[in-house]
This record gives structure tokens, C-alpha cells and sequence, in this order.
């Protein structure tokens, strides 16, 4: 069954007629979703310290990315230079930003007792595809070149994000791959991918089982996905659908969490399986009960909390042994 907290969630968004995402203009859809954090995430924690940064873009400083480093509560009581992840947001690459993900950071930097960059790639339409990678790519790389001064560890670096981030973060652990064997080495120790994007085609079975009645439907899908790769020919690229790269071997170690209701839950599975059999090292933990976008949900969701829990323990181990 939902879980109940869940579905009181649902019920409420109901009753008091919260607008579809698909039916609000992408500048509506933002602010709309920018306000629900106050309702639905926790308190933001305190941190150790919180650092604004600006990261040359692909192009160049003309274009910089903004970007937002977390060192958690304990780094005081840890001398030398920190693990890093670095973070993609959720949001199907058109909404989302630094503060709808920033409770969230803060816990997965407390949690882990590692540091976080929070990236705030380009948004569709206004870029689309392949821009969001772009900026992604640079910006990872970014924070191993300069890791020394921000006190970080270049050699503990780690790669997440939460649905469209998700994606994002399985991408850039493949173009990094793909340049280590070209000579250009930036190891990662982790891909934490929680209910990841890796099919822009949305033909896996959930679409159809969970595409109506539990917060990201079809129509939102469809929204998003044809709002960052407007041409469908471009669904069979592996930048947007790293489902169908063919060599997924030689990756780092991957966490990936899904969650029973939702549309994205079969395509995350299918990846998670094909990272299993190119013989990465791969957990996988399914939310059974829990709709899209639940982990960022504490306020409301009692799993959320177990979920954020589980990546804070999954990139603990992963970047500090």
C-alpha cells in the first residue's frame, strides 16, 4: 500500500487544488516549487560552514555556474582536507535551484561528515539538452582542480542528485570514465543515485503503472523531457538516456534508491541491474511505499528522514572509509 503519510500528502494537494506542474509556465513552476520547501522539508540544519561559489563554465568565466560548498558540523573536529560530493538537484532539469535542495545537502553533509558542492546547472528551456551535462561536467571537474584550496580531497570525490540530478550524476561517472581512459583521470568513488532519470524514452512499465495519482505523472514527464530534449531523436543519446550506453563497465561503486510509486521506479531498477552486470559494485534500495521526490519531504514523511539517513551512511563509506 502507499504509505499513509503519503497519501494524506496527495489527498491535501488535492483539496486545496495545488495546480499540475504540467499546466504552469516553467518561471511558474518555479516559484511554485521553490515555495513548497517551506511546507514540506524540514528546518534547515546548521552546518559547519556554508561557502557560495562561482565555477567557470563550459565556456568559459563568462558564464559561471553557481554553486553552493557545505562542510558539515564536525569538520571542526576533523583536521586536514574533506571528501567531497558533489550534488545535482532534482527538478526534470526545468525547476529546482541551490535553496528547494539546500535542507537536503546540509543533512547529506552532517550525515556523512563529508563536504558537499551543490551545483546549480542551466535550466531548460531556456538551455537545453545537452547544457545541464555541460555545466555538470565542468563544474565536478571543477572541484578536483581547485579541491586544495577549498579543503577538500581530491582523490574522495563523489557524484549524486535526486531524479533529473540523478541523471546528471550517472552521466558525468560515464564522460569521466570515458576520459580516464583517454588519459585525463578524475576517479570517483561514488555515484549515489536516488530515483534517477535514465530513460528519455519512458517506456518502462512503472510509467504506466505509477503515471497517474502520485505527484509526477505522465503529463509531467512528458513536460519536462520535452522541455530539456525537445528533439525526440535525441532520447537515444546516452547523455540523456545512460540506460542505453552499451559499455557500462569500470564505474564507480553506485547507490541507488527508488522509491514504489513512481513512474521513474522500473528505469532506475534497470540501471542499477546493468551496472550490476558490467561488474561495478552497485546497492540498491527500493522505498516501496514512498512517492517521486519523497526525500525531500522530512517535514511530512517519516521515511523520508530513513532515506536521507541511508545516503548520508551509503557516502560516509564510500568517500571515508
Amino acid at each position: 500500500m502507499l504509505d499513509p503519510q503519503a497519501r494524506a500528502l496527495l489527498d491535501l494537494m488535492e483539496a486545496r487544488g495545488v495546480p499540475p506542474t504540467h499546466t504552469l509556465t516553467p518561471a511558474e513552476a518555479r516559484k511554485f516549487y521553490r515555495e513548497r520547501r517551506f511546507f514540506s522539508q524540514p528546518d534547515p540544519p546548521a552546518v559547519g560552514e556554508l561557502r557560495e561559489l562561482l565555477i567557470p563554465g563550459p565556456t568559459g568565466p563568462a558564464s559561471p555556474i553557481p554553486a553552493r560548498l557545505y562542510r558539515p558540523l564536525q569538520a571542526a573536529q576533523q583536521p586536514g582536507e574533506l571528501p567531497v560530493l558533489v550534488y545535482f538537484h532534482g527538478g526534470g532539469w526545468t525547476i529546482g535551484d541551490l535553496d528547494t535542495h539546500d535542507t537536503l545537502c546540509r543533512q547529506l553533509a552532517n550525515g556523512s561528515g563529508c563536504a558537499v558542492v551543490s551545483v546549480d546547472y542551466r535550466l531548460a528551456p531556456e538551455h537545453a539538452f545537452p547544457a545541464a551535462v555541460d555545466d555538470a561536467v565542468a563544474a565536478t571537474r571543477w572541484v578536483h582542480q581547485h579541491a586544495a584550496s577549498l579543503g577538500l580531497d581530491a582523490r574522495r570525490i563523489g557524484v549524486g542528485g535526486d531524479s533529473a540530478g540523478g541523471n546528471l550524476a550517472a552521466v558525468v561517472a560515464l564522460t569521466l570514465r570515458d576520459a580516464a581512459r583517454g588519459g585525463v583521470p578524475l576517479p570517483l568513488r561514488l555515484q549515489l543515485l536516488i530515483y534517477p532519470a535514465t530513460d528519455m524514452r519512458a517506456v518502462a512499465p512503472s510509467h504506466t503503472s505509477n503515471g497517474q495519482g502520485y505527484l509526477l505523472t505522465r503529463e509531467s514527464i512528458e513536460y519536462f523531457r520535452s522541455h530539456y530534449v525537445p528533439d525526440r531523436a535525441q532520447d537515444s543519446d546516452w547523455r540523456a538516456s545512460p540506460v542505453l550506453r552499451e559499455d557500462l563497465q569500470d564505474l564507480p561503486p553506485a547507490f541507488v534508491l527508488t522509491a514504489g510509486f513512481d513512474p521513474l521506479r522500473d528505469e532506475g531498477r534497470e540501471y542499477a541491474d546493468l551496472l550490476s552486470a558490467a561488474g561495478n559494485a552497485v546497492q540498491f534500495v527500493c522505498f516501496e511505499r514512498q512517492i517521486h521526490g519523497f526525500i525531500t519531504m522530512g517535514r511530512l514523511l517519516d521515511e523520508a528522514n530513513t532515506a536521507v539517513d541511508l545516503c548520508a551512511r551509503a557516502v560516509r563509506r564510500a568517500l571515508l572509509g
